[in-house]
């Protein structure tokens, strides 16, 4: 009897033991205690504080960063931007856009047993469970359900790998190299991967959905399961508290560390804020923070569009009576310009006045020339940096001179001669 209790005890230690030393795997942080709106404004405080009157770029803690423009997907900060990393529950950000795209949102499913058995962080759901796709959006997006990811790739991809095979379509459609998907929810795995600024451009993708930027941005919702209400809370601890901000998703494993998703808006400059590979939540946050409140404070959205063309319009008035026509039929010259990819550009401040708009076109030319030739470019620097162009077009045909139009020159050319007696 004190053999087996002896035994008993030893089995007890072995257990208890193997839970310290058995690494924890949460793919949000869900299971931890959430942070009152006190403290991450008293965060938010601190951190703005500290760095409002620092010009320079943020030092921050995280191992790779960006913040890329909405409208125009240029990068305005990057840290190691391009650097393949584990992105932990932002992978649900995929997750929900493939969702979305291909399923019936109001749908009822049955959850299985696999799904209800998914570990880390959970909306709790139960074998058998009925649930709505939308509500397991919520699940999915709010509370960062790994059970609900399961269930929705289930759904769509018939199994984990299936969906992964979506997932990975949808990337290479978005024109991403340097990112593949393995699981629907992102608890670590060797082939599951993307960089700072491919994340950053699948949420600015992602945003352009109504229902997937109405999910992001609620702070609390109800989810119904079986019929039965179920609150749930967003884990982005700067929904809500940092002016500004309206989604997008946060992610922990032990392989990722803290990363964090942000989009923010103020006045016209919208904006995509990306941190992975914090240390620690409070890493996390104040990263997001200085690298929001840096981009705001540097950049300012500049009508590149009006500038060039009342740039091009003043060279024009200058320059047309310039243009030789070689055999052409006349002199008279029509210029127009494509269009900018990007009317609205955001330039760091300290560049602002020194934005240079360099015209270079062809003015000695040959007939025939057809409509829409291209005959230069118009190039625009902000310091150094090219930071768009564009090309002059042949507004109208130049045809070439036939023998008629030499006729008549002759004509003409006698014509002058003889009243100059």
């Amino acid at each position: 009897m004190l053999k087996n209790s002896k035994l008993s005890k030893i089995l007890l230690l072995t257990i208890i033991l193997i839970s310290f030393l058995t690494p924890r795997i949460f793919a949000d942080d869900t299971n931890e205690v959430l942070d009152d709106n006190s403290t991450i404004n008293k965060q938010i405080v601190e951190t703005i504080e500290t760095s409002s009157n620092d010009v320079s770029l943020p030092d921050i803690n995280s191992r790779a960063a960006v913040v890329i423009d909405r409208s125009t997907n240029r990068i305005l900060y990057g840290k190691k931007e391009n650097e393949k990393c584990k992105m932990a529950s932002t992978t649900k950000i995929m997750t929900s856009l493939v969702i979305i795209e291909n399923c019936n949102l109001d749908e009822t499913i049955e959850v299985s047993k696999k799904a209800a058995g998914t570990g880390g962080s959970r909306l709790g759901l139960k074998t058998n469970d009925k649930i709505t796709i939308r509500d397991l959006l919520y699940g999915l997006m709010l509370c960062s359900g790994n059970d609900t990811a399961v269930a929705l790739a289930e759904h769509l991809g018939g199994n984990i790998e299936g969906f992964a095979e979506i997932m990975n379509n949808r990337a290479k459609e978005l024109g991403f190299e340097n990112t593949h998907f393995v699981t629907p929810h992102g608890l670590d795995a060797d082939e599951h991967y993307t960089t700072a600024y491919e994340l950053a451009k699948l949420a600015n993708t992602a945003l352009n959905n109504e229902t997937f930027i109405k999910i992001v941005g609620t702070k609390n919702y109800t989810v119904t399961i079986n019929g039965q209400p179920k609150n749930i809370t967003n884990t982005n601890e700067l929904l809500g508290n940092l002016a500004g901000v309206y989604g997008v998703k946060t992610g922990f494993t032990n392989g990722a560390n803290r990363c964090l998703v942000t989009s923010c808006k103020r006045n016209n400059l919208d904006i995509i804020c990306v941190v992975l590979g914090a240390d620690t939540k409070k890493f996390r946050t104040k990263d997001s923070i200085k690298l929001i409140e840096y981009t705001f404070k540097t950049f300012t959205p500049v009508d590149i569009q009006r500038l060039v063309d009342e740039k091009f319009e003043e060279w024009k008035k200058e320059n047309l009576d310039c243009f030789e026509i070689i055999k052409g039929q006349n002199q008279n010259v029509e210029l127009k310009i494509n269009p900018l990819e990007f009317e609205t550009i955001p330039i760091n401040n300290n560049c602002i006045k020194d934005i240079k708009i360099v015209i270079d076109c062809k003015q000695i030319l040959e007939a025939p020339i057809w409509e829409n030739t291209c005959l230069g470019k118009i190039e625009v620097y902000a310091g150094n940096e090219l930071i768009t162009s564009c090309d002059i077009l042949l507004n109208c045909n130049i045809q070439k001179k036939n023998i008629t139009n030499y006729f008549v020159e002759i004509i003409k050319g006698l014509k002058t001669s003889f009243a100059s007696f």
